[in-house]
């Protein structure tokens, strides 16, 4: 059984009671104790960005495979840190687990050291989700259809355009300000809590551009309310045939991959990481997520946890050498 949490008043319920019953009959073991065998899927963000998607996708198939309820929980707030630090702090039983976006695992603790636990410490590394690369969307009030217009335009007003970002420290604004070094152009920053508010504000045209994972923004793309006008990644995708990168924008290495991967408290016995392990892989290798991943713009990528802890090791300290040589601060 799946039960959405994305608000205190806000319960859905997709039951699995087959696969349960059927894990049951097999003598298959679950997590934890059967007085406390739910899953708590905690998401550090608001409902609608790709990181609600992303624990979305995932739930239902690891209610079926584990055998168990699923529970998906936001818990927004504090660039991810207060979703973050519910799973650094929890019981080490399988129980509740994180379903983690790269910028609030590596970029916010690059911008906040003392951000309250230490990614590489507190937590234990179960599996990769998707890759993702970014794209550079924009209003269609801003009268260009092209990077090299963007920026033209953008050093024509410098400090007049905005961009959003969900957060000080995410990949999206990590990025952003990457993509200003290398392009030479002044536009403001204008954080917000989670993907989904800064979406409705790009919409409005309160902000004008964003830089972000494209599963919750393609509708958007495909009706018209808002262009897509390069991708981060280095060769264009399946998904988006007609919209260039950024070297072929006339941005050369300028490549930026966000990341959405399962993690637990640390401290979870090896039976009960591998087990999660197991079907978390299982999950992302099934047709259904794989084509459901691919057609909103990201990949899938496998990663076993030993390697998507070096992972964490390598961004973190890549990303703390680009938020001090661009003087980012704590807000």
């Amino acid at each position: 059984m799946f039960t959405d949490r994305s608000g205190p008043r806000r319960r859905t319920l997709l039951r699995a009671a087959p696969a349960a019953l059927a894990a049951a009959a097999l003598g298959v073991p679950r997590i934890g104790q059967a007085q406390a065998s739910a899953i708590t899927l905690i998401v550090p963000t608001a409902p609608a960005g790709t990181t609600d998607f992303a624990a979305r996708l995932l739930a239902e198939p690891l209610a079926r495979r584990l055998g168990q309820t699923v529970v998906v929980e936001n818990r927004a707030g504090a660039n991810g840190a207060i979703g973050t630090g519910a799973v650094a702090r929890a019981r080490p039983d399988g129980n509740t687990l994180l379903v983690q976006y790269s910028g609030y695992h590596v970029g916010s603790p690059a911008v906040v050291p003392n951000i309250g636990y230490d990614v590489r410490k507190d937590f234990t590394p179960i599996g990769l989700l998707m890759d993702s690369p970014q794209v550079l969307f924009l209003h269609p009030s801003v009268p260009v259809k092209t990077v090299a217009e963007l920026v033209a335009y953008a050093k024509e007003r410098p400090g007049k355009l905005n961009y959003a970002s969900s957060g000080n420290g995410s990949i999206q604004h990590l990025g952003t300000e990457l993509l200003k070094q290398k392009a030479g152009i002044d536009i403001a920053h204008v954080p917000y809590r989670g993907t989904g508010p800064a979406t409705q504000d790009l919409l409005s045209g309160r902000v004008e551009m964003f830089m972000t994972t494209p599963p919750p923004l393609m509708p958007y793309v495909r009706d018209g309310s808002l262009r897509a006008l390069a991708i981060t990644s280095a060769e264009r995708h399946p998904a988006l045939p007609d919209v260039p990168t950024m070297a072929q924008s006339g941005l050369d290495d300028f490549v930026l991959v966000a990341w959405f991967a399962v993690f637990g408290p640390a401290g979870m016995s090896e039976p009960v990481t591998r087990r999660l392990a197991d079907a978390v892989r299982a999950v992302t290798e099934e047709a259904d997520f794989r084509r459901r991943t691919e057609d909103q713009g990201a990949v899938i990528r496998l990663l076993t946890p030993a390697e998507l802890g070096e992972r964490v090791d390598r961004e973190l300290t890549e990303w703390t050498r680009v938020v001090q040589a661009a003087n980012i601060k704590p807000e």
